[in-house]
């Protein structure tokens, strides 16, 4: 399968609401895929760019990623998150289309660094970003739940 990776707007917003029904699932079963309202409002915002790849055969978003770019006092930053490929289209370099798009488009907005995490389960995705480029970084990382 060969997949084209573009950025959403506005007018995917029920289209990319339906497929991440089926994606978030795939990659996190603690949250709820988000609705119509929330996806409108992520393709609004000015801090994200929403990636898609569609299967080349018949145009069906096989895979999302999430770039945050944003100005904090050290420089601007960006931050990738939820890369998901459809299981069904995994192992075809869409991952990776997804992630070297990105990190184009962080270059674009004049960001310094690009940073993501993954859980240490996720072992392909862990090995992608590795050969792309990543490296671990020496810190902690922190949640705590607000809501």
């Amino acid at each position: 399968m060969t997949a084209s990776v573009s950025i959403a707007t506005t007018a995917d917003a029920v289209e990319l609401t339906g497929a991440l029904a089926g994606l978030v699932p795939q990659l996190s079963k603690s949250n709820p895929p988000p609705d119509l309202d929330a996806v409108t409002d992520m393709l609004a915002s000015p801090a994200i760019t929403q990636f898609v790849a569609r299967d080349d055969a018949g145009g069906r978003i096989v895979g999302v990623a999430t770039l945050a770019a944003f100005r904090i006092p050290t420089g601007r930053r960006a931050w990738i998150e939820d890369v998901i490929v459809d299981e069904a289209a995994a192992r075809q370099g869409i991952g990776e289309a997804l992630t070297r798009a990105m990190i184009a488009r962080a270059r674009e907005l004049g960001c310094t660094t690009v940073d993501l995490t993954s859980r240490p389960s996720r072992e392909a995705a862990n090995r992608l970003y590795q050969r792309i480029g990543f490296e671990p970084r020496e810190t902690n990382v922190y949640r705590t739940i607000v809501g």
